[in-house]
């Protein structure tokens, strides 16, 4: 089965049929983790770096940001029975657009921080330029591909 993530969103699964995709990854991130083993994968789509401009937003939809959606992807996986210490971390959009914010920046920043303060480090990922992303998690295979414009990359 097809499980697809919208934007603030995020799934997981135990199911090796199954495969997570999200589209159009702009200044967003597509987090994924993955645990071999135990054969569990989830992805998260995050628009925002911190909760923090908007707790009320955050409490409504935690997935919109990443401080509160990033842990809850992985507690999601663990209830699956992955394990911290096996898990596979990939991550990709971040675009940078020209309106000077910086959002794709700041969420890389922001997830890197999460990441390094729990002891979790990516494994691979793909982030900033100007364009778009969509990225599929295989759970057969724990391959995660992105689809730009016309090329596929595997992470």
């Amino acid at each position: 089965m097809r499980l697809i993530v919208g934007v603030a969103d995020m799934k997981t699964t135990s199911q090796r049929d199954d495969s997570i995709i999200t589209y159009a990854l702009g200044s967003c991130l597509g987090i994924t983790v993955y645990d071999p083993v135990a054969r569990v994968g989830g992805m998260l789509h995050v628009m925002l770096p911190d909760s923090n401009i908007d707790p009320k937003r955050a409490e409504m939809n935690p997935f919109m940001f990443i401080d509160t959606g990033l842990p809850l992807l992985f507690h999601a996986a663990y209830q699956e029975g992955a394990k911290k210490e096996r898990m596979i971390i990939k991550v990709a959009g971040g675009r940078e657009g020209e309106n000077g914010f910086q959002i794709g920046k700041r969420n890389f920043t922001k997830l890197r921080q999460l990441l390094w303060k729990n002891g979790v480090f990516l494994n691979a990922h793909d982030v900033g330029g100007d364009l778009s992303r969509t990225m599929i998690l295989d759970l057969g295979t724990g391959n995660v591909t992105l689809k730009i414009n016309d090329a596929t990359i595997t992470l």
